[in-house]
């Protein structure tokens, strides 16, 4: 059977990708491949991640001016010529147009460090979710994965997963939290489930 060809979109670090790949290593991603990844970062630790593993890496960027449908063309002409079958947003600082993801539906997913719909939305990424739900007094946050649509963080979800507040935490502290006990956890698991919706032809 033909495995779903993946991309993971990325902008930073890339610890999102790092799960993915160590997924991949330990067999639990056996509908999907990590094909590509796309950043639109050209400084971004998550492209040396990618070619230490040999998965081949493009970047996308947005030039000075340029408009956001011919920034989304480069980056749909690379997804072309890679015959990619579905998108992974991990840490991609980039909103989507309702254009381009219509040319994916159901088949673009993001992970969100959060139990969405709380601290989720234009503006809340990265220490900001975790500040936010820290300033907000939360017992419980966790991580989101799910599809994305035209709304930032407004698709439907796939997965979730519950991350203990504790007393003492710090933004930071609680982010590493979620990542190691949420994110890390779902995001090779949606894209094995998506994988393999693909990869069953039912996608």
């Amino acid at each position: 059977m033909r495995k779903a060809r993946i991309a993971v979109l990325v902008s930073g670090g890339g610890t999102n990708l790092q799960a993915l790949i160590d997924a991949q290593r330990r067999g639990e991603l056996p509908h999907g491949e990590l094909a590509l990844v796309v950043s639109n970062n050209a400084g971004a630790y998550a492209l040396e991640r990618a070619a230490r593993t040999g998965i081949e890496t493009a970047v996308c960027l947005r030039a000075k001016g340029e408009s956001r449908a011919d920034f989304e063309a480069k980056i749909q002409r690379v997804l072309a010529t890679r015959d990619i079958d579905m998108l992974v947003l991990a840490g991609f600082m980039a909103i989507l147009s309702a254009d381009f993801v219509a040319r994916w539906p159901e088949r673009i997913i993001n992970i969100h460090p959060s139990l969405i719909p709380s601290f989720c939305g234009e503006g809340f990424y990265g220490l900001r979710v975790h500040e936010a739900a820290l300033a907000y007094g939360v017992k419980v946050t966790g991580a989101t994965v799910h599809y994305v649509n035209e709304i930032p963080d407004g698709g439907r979800i796939i997965a979730q997963k519950a991350v203990e507040v504790r007393e003492g935490d710090t933004p930071e502290i609680l982010q590493r939290r979620v990542m190691e006990e949420a994110e890390w956890v779902l995001l090779p698991r949606a894209a094995e489930l998506v994988s393999e919706r693909i990869a069953a032809g039912k996608a």
